[in-house]
């Protein structure tokens, strides 16, 4: 880790790069039209996998996205298919369960891997700081173990449950496992089985050297700076919620290493956060928690969302992960 603090490079705007603009009250606009992709719930409708959304908390207007693979409608066999929670990317600040981009890497997961996925819509920042998200993923959590609808009752495993993320929903997927590692007999007989990491997004206040080499052009490190500024809850880099190594995190990664939780990180060493992703595995790695890594050369933040070959190795990596990590 470098000790340096050098400033973000100027000539990136990070405004115009995320395409929004920020308001007299806080808030911001998001500017650009970000495609979205309806549920398609009919099973005469003719889709590899089904989707339906669900509303979670209607006062906070989220909701929950469920990808049911349609094998598992035509299927004899009484065996449940696993169930991935997921937590879309988008910095906290942009983005949506419906958006294209992650209903198909979703609808694709669900095919592949043969799982049930469960995509969480919630909050963003700065409308709602973290830990809203955070609160919003255990409701989520909550809320699959004592649901009744049918799709999770009659073909999801609840006994081989995962909490995964990308980017920001790394993050958030992170800090949902820690909170739900404190509570596991309250999430019965929802059992998580571990935790699925994928470029997720930490930071702190000392710059890293794939930081200042500031080359990523997804996420610049001026955008990297301001969608921290918007989200956190104060003006800290080193806020826990930011920065793994502080707080109490190393403490309750005794938790999740006696829980027996398996977590996988993957990444690439061309991503602005690179660094800060190895730091994560070396300090589970220290507290004896079981973590698989897998970093790949070059690349860049969310390549997987961009190239489908580089989406499918990743497919085989988290197949890899999930077939060790089952409880039969």
């Amino acid at each position: 880790m470098s000790s340096q603090t050098a400033p973000s490079n100027p000539t990136v705007d990070p405004y115009q790069h995320l395409q929004i603009a920020l308001n007299a009250d806080g808030t911001i606009t998001r500017l650009r039209e970000i495609p979205n992709t309806p549920p398609t719930p009919d099973p005469s409708h003719p889709t590899p996998v089904l989707s339906k959304d669900i509303p979670l908390n209607q006062s906070n207007n989220t909701w929950v996205r469920i990808f049911l693979p349609r094998e598992a409608l035509d299927h004899n066999s009484s065996t449940k298919l696993p169930l991935i929670v997921y937590f879309h990317g988008g910095g906290f600040i942009l983005y949506s369960a419906a958006s294209s981009n992650f209903h198909d890497f979703c609808a694709n997961m669900a095919i592949d891997l043969h799982v049930i996925i469960v995509s969480v819509e919630y909050r963003l920042a700065p409308e709602h700081r973290l830990p809203a998200a955070y609160d919003d993923a255990m409701e989520a959590l909550h809320w699959i173990k004592t649901t009744l609808d049918d799709w999770l009752r009659d073909y999801a495993d609840l006994s081989n449950t995962f909490i995964m993320g990308s980017s920001a929903g790394g993050n958030i997927a992170y800090h949902a496992g820690f909170r739900a590692s404190m509570e596991t007999d309250k999430l019965e007989p929802l059992v998580i089985g571990g935790l699925i990491l994928h470029q997720p997004g930490f930071g702190g206040s000392q710059r890293t050297q794939s930081e200042l080499r500031d080359n990523d052009p997804i996420l610049p490190l001026s955008v990297c700076d301001l969608v921290w500024e918007l989200s956190l809850p104060i003006a800290d880099r080193d806020h826990e919620y930011c920065n793994p190594k502080v707080g109490d995190g190393p403490q309750l990664l005794e938790k999740i290493k006696l829980l027996g939780w398996k977590v996988l990180v993957v990444g690439y060493d061309g991503d602005l956060l690179f660094e800060h992703q190895i730091e994560l595995v070396k300090l589970m790695r220290e507290k004896g928690v079981s973590v698989v890594s897998q970093f790949g050369e070059g690349g860049y933040h969310g390549i997987d969302m961009f190239e489908p070959a580089e989406a499918k190795a990743f497919q085989v990596v988290l197949k890899n992960f999930l077939l060790s990590s089952l409880v039969a």
